[in-house]
Parts: structure tokens; sequence; C-alpha cells
């Protein structure tokens, strides 16, 4: 049995019934075009990563030993290093190797050394806000990267040379707000640049480097372990601008986005840069002249093209629907943020070696991202979602209780690394999830004010880690009664699994109609 071409009748009309089986039918099967687009863009995720995590190895309290003196005896007694005089004691590492021992502030109040962590995820929410709209609207998904990397990295390397923890805080801020974008317009443009077939598992690929990314920064940091928290920065960061420079020549634009934005040509010479060869042949002028005439016939794109830079803010809040969605998944977000970047911050509290610490963690999240990777496609969205949240808040209760206890220490690490297991995997369906939740127009804005809410989780981390370093209860506990509780959320969310990706409100609103009209039935 011969194949049907490519510009049959059937398959032509096939094509021209959405963006959606547009680029499936004209892209074709996943190759190594795609694959070599996907992999770049979400390399990304790896310096996401590093500078999210970077602040648990450069801002931690280095550990110290009593000096041999006459006055020892004393300082044997305390596990306090502030109870003990100054003279008494010394730090194993050099004090240039972290900032709270380079600028002494190893008694300074956990306001105080918890503020560049802070400051770092308050501007990732910042920068979420206001730099969101920006790939929908005249930036694009590629652009926007590339501009979110190099805030970043740059920022980052500047870091380096800060003088004082004032400093150091603001350029962390600065490096945040940069960072705010990068995974949105790294999973967007990824997902958007692939058929609806390898959509979940090219969206899983994102996380996939940013687990990368976080196991191999211990590594790094214990390379780099006796030498200047300084040259940690330059290591995770100058790699980092040169990745920026390799997307700006190599990585094409969202083909979604050039032909809902009016950029025509750019549209077709990206869907014959990234087809198959096959498929290429086939893609002639008349074929893309008959597939405009359909697509300007079957969809609202007039007022995509005339997007201001807050135009797909004011969608989702104008829209009832949209807005439901977004507080759902936002307030979800919010949950499973706050075990996310609240377990690796406050792990070190345990007892058990930062590095090691880190690494088992970084490493529980590799299996959630296989997981993800193998499974999103039989995945349910609004089942998964929910297990994932409640388990997570468990678990992250069921670490705080048995704080206390020696016999139970290693029980207490491997529950801790199940919560952050189940955040992770949590998160990656989130993620997918709210990319098929809202069209085209909007979906960067909306999987940015995801990411936000992760952050926002995220700032609030330190200062609950530092109330919890007695009681575990202000930590731990906080976090899984507000995964598990947010998880529940999911309730008012339609499934997804499996549907076609929307481009324009109205085609969401279409789908949306007919789902009611079948609930009726």
């Amino acid at each position: 049995m011969t194949s049907e071409p490519l510009l049959s009748d059937s398959n032509e009309k096939r094509c021209m019934i959405s963006l959606d089986n547009t680029i499936e039918v004209c892209i074709g099967d996943f190759g190594w075009s795609q694959f070599v687009q996907v992999i770049l863009v979400s390399l990304a995720w790896v310096f996401d990563a590093q500078q999210s995590f970077i602040s648990v190895f450069t801002d931690a309290l280095p550990t110290w030993h009593c000096i041999n003196n006459n006055n020892n005896s004393s300082c044997q007694t305390y596990k306090n290093i502030c109870d003990v005089p100054k003279d008494t004691w010394k730090f194993d590492l050099p004090t240039y190797t972290s900032v709270v021992s380079d600028w002494s502030l190893e008694c300074s109040s956990s306001v105080i050394t918890g503020f560049p962590a802070s400051s770092f995820f308050i501007g990732c929410l910042v920068g979420g806000f206001v730099l969101c709209t920006l790939a929908d609207s005249s930036f694009g998904r590629k652009n926007m990267l590339v501009i979110s990397c190099l805030i970043m990295s740059i920022t980052g390397c500047v870091t380096a040379i800060s003088t004082n923890i004032w400093m150091y805080s603001v350029l962390r801020f600065v490096s945040g707000f940069g960072r705010a974008t990068i995974g949105t317009c790294s999973l967007v443009l990824s997902t958007e640049l692939v058929g609806r077939k390898w959509r979940g598992k090219v969206g899983i690929i994102s996380f996939v480097c940013f687990t990368f990314g976080f196991i191999s920064l211990p590594w790094i940091a214990y390379l780099n372990k006796g030498n200047s928290w300084r040259v940690l920065y330059l290591l995770t960061c100058f790699p980092a601008v040169l990745y920026s420079i390799i997307v700006y020549f190599f990585v094409h634009e969202s083909p979604r986005w050039l032909y809902l934005r009016g950029h025509k040509e750019e549209f077709v010479q990206t869907l014959k840069i990234i087809a198959n060869p096959a498929t290429r042949r086939e893609l002639s002028s008349s074929f893309f002249e008959a597939l405009f005439i359909d697509l300007e016939n079957n969809m609202s794109v007039s007022a995509s093209r005339d997007l201001d830079l807050y135009s797909a803010v004011r969608l989702l809040i104008e829209k009832r629907w949209a807005l439901r969605r977004l507080m759902t998944v936002v307030l979800i977000g919010f949950g499973v943020g706050m075990v996310y970047y609240g377990m690796p911050l406050g792990v070190g509290d345990l007892g058990f070696d930062i590095y090691l610490s880190i690494t088992l963690n970084a490493i529980s999240e590799l299996p959630s991202s296989l997981i993800a990777f193998f499974l999103i496609g039989k995945m349910n969205r609004k089942g998964s979602l929910f297990g994932f949240s409640l388990l997570s808040g468990i678990c992250s209760v069921g670490c705080a209780l048995v704080e206390g206890s020696e016999g139970l220490k290693w029980f207490q690490m491997g529950i801790e690394m199940l919560s952050f297991f189940s955040a992770c995997t949590a998160f990656n369906v989130l993620l997918i999830y709210t990319l098929e939740l809202f069209p085209t127009c909007v979906r960067n804005c909306a999987v940015s004010m995801v990411r936000q809410s992760l952050v926002v989780g995220g700032a609030m981390s330190p200062l609950l880690v530092a109330l919890g370093r007695n009681n575990s209860l202000f930590s731990y506990g906080v976090f899984g009664v507000c995964s598990a509780t947010f998880g529940l959320f999911t309730v008012w969310l339609p499934e997804t699994k499996g549907r076609l990706l929307c481009d324009t409100m109205d085609e969401e609103e279409s789908l949306l109609e007919q789902a009611q009209v079948v609930d009726l039935k």
C-alpha cells in the first residue's frame, strides 16, 4: 500500500483546519532538524537551573572548628558560632569561599543572609510580570529567550566583582529579572516547533535539561571547593553568554508566532527549513497561497497581529473562562513552588553534607523528568497533577514530623527526596498542562504567570527555611500544607490530554462550547 502524498485533497484540507494541523502535516515526523532546534532551545534550562540554586553554595554558612588554645574548652560546648568568642574558632576553608564568611555575615540576622536569595526570586517575579507579554507581542519567543539569557548571564559575571552584600543583592535581583522568562520562552518555543504528537515529550526535554543543570551545579561547586565564590559565578555564567550567541544565529522563531504576527515570508521560510527533506519538496508557493487563504477564512488572526504590549494580559482577564483557568493554575503553581524551591534551600539543615544533599535532590529530579518524558502521552493531566501535589505535601509534612530523631535521620532524608521528586513531577505536568489550556495568542503570557507563581513560592522559601531551622513545621510543614491544599484546585480544570492546540481565543471558546454540549447530552 502506498502512502498518501502530503498535498492530496484530503490531507490539504486537513492541513488547513488550524495552525496546529498545519505544523503537524507540513513539518512531518520529528526529524533531525527539529531535534537540533529543540535541544538548542532546551539547553537554556541548564543555565536557568544553575542560577536558581547557585546561592545554596555561594551563600552557605561555612563549616568551622575550634582552635587549639586555652579557651577551646568553652568553644567545644557550643554549636552556634555566634555564642563562641571570635578568637576560639576558625572556618574550615578560606573566608573567600562563601559570601557569608567573605563579608563576616556569620552572625547577621537571617533576613540579611537570606536577602540575596530572596532578591533573586523577587527579581524573577518582577521580571515575569514586566517581560511576560513581550514574547507574545513584539519580540517573539526566540529574541526574548536571547535577551533574557544575556541579562542573566552578563549580570552573573558582573556579580563576581561585588564588594558588599547590598551590591550583591541588587545584582542578584537584576539576574533574576532577566532569568524570569528563560524557561517560559524556551518551553513555548520548543513545543511550537513541532506538532501535537511530540509536544509533550519535547516539553519534557526542557525539564530534563533543567535536571542536568541542577545535577551539574554541586559537582561544579565541589570542584571549586576552596576557591572563591566569585569563580563559581564565572564558571556558570560565561558559558551562558556563549550559548545566547549560538541561539541567536542558529535557532528559528516559532512558526505559530510568525504567522499570527503577520510575518508570512518568515513563516514559510521557517517551515521549509525545519521540515523533513521529503516534505520540503512539496511545500510549494501555490500550497502556501492556498494555505493562507484557508487560514484567514477559518481563524480570527487579524486581532492577534495588533496585540500591544499587554493585550495578552487583557485577554486573559476579560475572558471569564481564561481568568478562572489562570487563577487555578497560578494557585497550584504557588503550592508546588514552595516545595520545589524550598526543599533544596532547607536540605542543608537536615545535618547531611551539603554537596551530598543537593546531589541527592538533583538526582531525585531525574527520574521525575524521565517518567514524565515516557508517560506524558498516556498521563491524565488532572489526575497526575493532583496526585503528585498531594504526595509531595504529605511527604513534606512527614519530613517535619520526624525531625529530631537520630534513628530516623535517613528515613527523613528519604521522604524529603520523595517529596521533592513529587514536586518536580507536578511542576513538569503543570507546565505542559498550562501549555495546552491556553491558545497561542496568550500562551507564553499564561505559562510565564504560572512560572511566576512558582517563583513567589520560591521567594517565600528562604524566610520559611530560616524560621524552620529550630522547628521544621515552619518550613517543611508549611510547604506540605500549601502543596496539598492548592493541588485540590485541579478539579476546576478541563482535561487536555491528546487535544489540539488552539491559536486564538475564539477557537478555545468554540472547543469549550462543544465540550459543554457533550456534557449536557
